[in-house]
């Protein structure tokens, strides 16, 4: 963790520049995130079976059913939801999770290139049309991120739902790691890194060009961010090696190295799941990723593996 000195130095830059600090997050403030650390690591949870809420009606989530989720979302970012499989058809299910995710807070569904009118995207293998050639629509594994880390700052996700129609036979099991363990695993070995992930030109995806000739525009940002109408941190973060460009300095580059290497070798708040048929996963945009997977019972008509996800600007309720 930083020292004392390091954190009085930054408390005197910022007096001199007419700031004062603002919580957990301002690396001036070292007080309270010594408090905040504390209570978060306190409060999370040890395994992945404490963030599974069971939903008797996913369209209608009951008021304790809801008061759990919520709270594993103030706690960890993530809640695990388990309901029964849907059995009257596809667009029952579509409908259920829009009314589940409003009973949530979140009102306002991303509109993504790949989504159906109703602001759905299927997950799923895809040999042709728009999503062919990207790694979520194939069975290959997904490496490390969050949704969206190719939007700019202002196209932000906030939060995700996830939900499982068919499971794979095998693979495909999820990765989950909470972005505020992330920033304290950063922060703890060397402040510095949170700095440079904060700078507004840390992390850039390049332009996009697609074979229809859509470009999607260059994206740069930082790796966090804090929301100014709330106080939480925000994260914006993929591991794949190509097409990405970070920020040349050493801080940067020294935090990239890092951070991959606690995906890649593991740490105790990285949970690990493989979602069955009726479950599913809402969050504040967390860290995952997805093993490769295989699925010979499409050949005897049972269909391909199939998640369906809905993305918010805005955090879960009561989370912000």
């Amino acid at each position: 963790m930083q020292s004392d000195k390091q954190a009085e130095n930054r408390k005197k830059t910022k007096r001199k520049a007419g700031r004062r600090p603002a919580g957990p997050f301002d690396l001036c403030d070292n007080e309270t995130y010594r408090d905040w650390r504390a209570a978060k690591l306190a409060a999370s949870p040890a395994s992945v079976s404490e963030l599974v809420v069971e939903i008797s009606d996913l369209a209608a989530p009951g008021e304790a059913e809801r008061a759990a989720l919520i709270s594993l979302c103030r706690k960890a970012n993530m809640a695990i939801y388990t309901s029964r499989p849907s059995q009257t058809g596809d667009g029952r299910v579509r409908d259920d999770l829009r009314s589940f995710a409003r009973a949530l807070g979140l009102h306002r569904v991303e509109r993504h290139r790949s989504a159906a009118d109703d602001g759905i995207v299927a997950i799923e293998v895809a040999g042709d049309g728009s999503r062919k050639g990207y790694i979520p629509y194939s069975d290959r594994p997904l490496s490390w991120h969050t949704d969206g880390y190719y939007n700019g700052p202002a196209d932000r996700i906030g939060a995700l739902v996830l939900h499982c129609v068919r499971e794979a036979d095998e693979g495909g099991e999820s990765g989950l790691l909470d972005p505020e363990i992330a920033y304290i695993r950063l922060r703890d070995e060397n402040p510095d890194f949170i700095a440079a992930f904060m700078h507004a030109e840390a992390m850039t995806i390049p332009a996009n060009v697609e074979d229809n000739g859509k470009v999607r525009a260059p994206s740069t940002g930082p790796v966090f961010a804090v929301d100014p109408r709330t106080g939480k941190l925000n994260m914006r973060y993929s591991a794949r090696g190509r097409n990405i460009v970070w920020r040349d300095d050493p801080d940067t580059l020294a935090a990239v190295h890092f951070l991959a290497s606690i995906l890649a070798n593991g740490d105790r708040y990285i949970f690990r799941h493989k979602f069955a048929p009726g479950q599913g996963l809402i969050c504040n945009n967390v860290l995952h990723n997805r093993t490769g997977f295989k699925n010979p019972a499409a050949l005897s008509g049972r269909g391909n593996r199939l998640l369906y996800r809905l993305r918010y600007p805005e955090r879960i309720a009561g989370t912000g």
